[in-house]
């Protein structure tokens, strides 16, 4: 984008909490690009911190969960559209992707673009298809089984064995020891994120993660990896280093080769003692911690822009090693008016 043009860009995730959502770091990455944009915040809850940080966004609308249907999901996005004339969306949970994948095309239509994967592509790669997923692209990935049914967990195939983790649809991950703990985060994760819930074998080694942008054709435009070096109990980075990975990143590149991803994703390994890396997981979108790849000179949230807006985006191979990033707790002090304004109105 060479023109002084102002787009519209609106974004979700912008609950910046424990287990943070990506938006707010999206933003502070478009915002320090040299794109001429206006911020559009997009928020599930009255409370997401940020509706309220000053200088984030230039204005925030109410949005409904995902889980409320396609139906009232456009009918929302369209009087937005209305009011705000957005150019594009970045959404930034898993939960909501399926909707915005489905309906890119009447987005399209509304004006509205998107740099997403496609449905086939967002599909198998689920976490209960993950052994079907290794197979057909070659990666090696930990024993892993896909339960319905808590009684299935004292009846496992072999090999899986404790310990092993235990895996909720779309977010979070416990450790298990035993069958009682087994049975109460299987109760705990599929009570609150649906079925089925994964069994993973637990592997010895250190976690690794890689975030990365396809452009659709096999091409992978950015890579940068990264290890946790704080965890929270939720199993969320609450502080990493970008590492100089050669093996990680040439997997990283035969990955989006293979499966010519489109759009930008998360891939968490672990990489044993012998050097081997072990895939564990494919988060379909931007991570939370994206403004350390901004930080070390890899501007994702910008270059999905453009790429969603049709431009030519030049594939970076270089980045910072050595760049850190920590996160910290800040007490945003706000006004009863606008919490108000958010829950009647249902826009800031």
């Amino acid at each position: 984008m060479n023109n002084p043009k102002t787009i519209t860009v609106a974004v979700t995730g912008l609950n910046n909490i424990d287990s943070p959502g990506p938006g707010v770091s999206v933003i502070r990455g478009i915002k320090d690009s040299e794109l001429n944009v206006r911020i559009i915040g997009l928020a599930y809850e009255n409370l997401e911190p940020g509706i309220y940080m000053p200088g984030l966004v230039d204005k925030t609308y109410l949005i409904p969960f995902p889980s409320t249907g396609s139906e009232a999901f456009l009918s929302r996005l369209a009087y937005i559209n209305e009011k705000e004339d957005l150019d594009l969306i970045i959404p930034n949970f898993d939960s909501e992707l399926y909707l915005f994948i489905k309906y890119s095309d009447e987005l399209l239509k509304m004006g509205i673009h998107t740099f997403l994967p496609t449905l086939d592509q967002f599909e198998e790669r689920h976490k209960n298809n993950l052994p079907e997923y290794g197979k057909k692209y070659g990666i090696k990935m930990p024993v892993s089984q896909a339960v319905l049914n808590s009684k299935e967990l004292s009846n496992l195939p072999k090999p899986l064995s404790y310990p092993y983790y235990i895996k909720g649809k779309f977010y979070e991950a416990y450790k298990v020891n035993t069958i009682n703990e087994g049975v109460a985060y299987f109760n705990k994760l599929s009570a609150k994120w649906g079925l089925p819930v994964v069994v993973q074998q637990s592997i010895t080694g250190t976690e690794v993660n890689v975030i990365v942008l396809g452009d659709g054709e096999g091409n992978t435009i950015s890579a940068v990896a990264m290890r946790k070096q704080y965890i929270t109990d939720k199993g969320k980075a609450w502080g990493g280093i970008t590492i100089n990975d050669e093996r990680l990143i040439e997997i990283t590149h035969d990955i989006v080769r293979k499966t010519k991803w489109r759009g930008a994703m998360e891939l968490e390994m672990i990489k044993t003692d012998e050097g081997e890396y072990h895939l564990i997981e494919i988060n379909p979108r931007i991570p939370a911690w994206v403004y350390l790849a901004v930080g070390a000179g890899q501007n994702i949230p910008e270059m999905v822009c453009r790429l969603a807006m049709g431009e030519k985006v030049t594939a970076l191979t270089d980045y910072e090693y050595g760049k850190m990033f920590i996160r910290y707790s800040w007490d945003l002090i706000g006004d009863i008016s606008d919490f108000e304004k958010i829950i009647i109105f249902g826009e800031l």
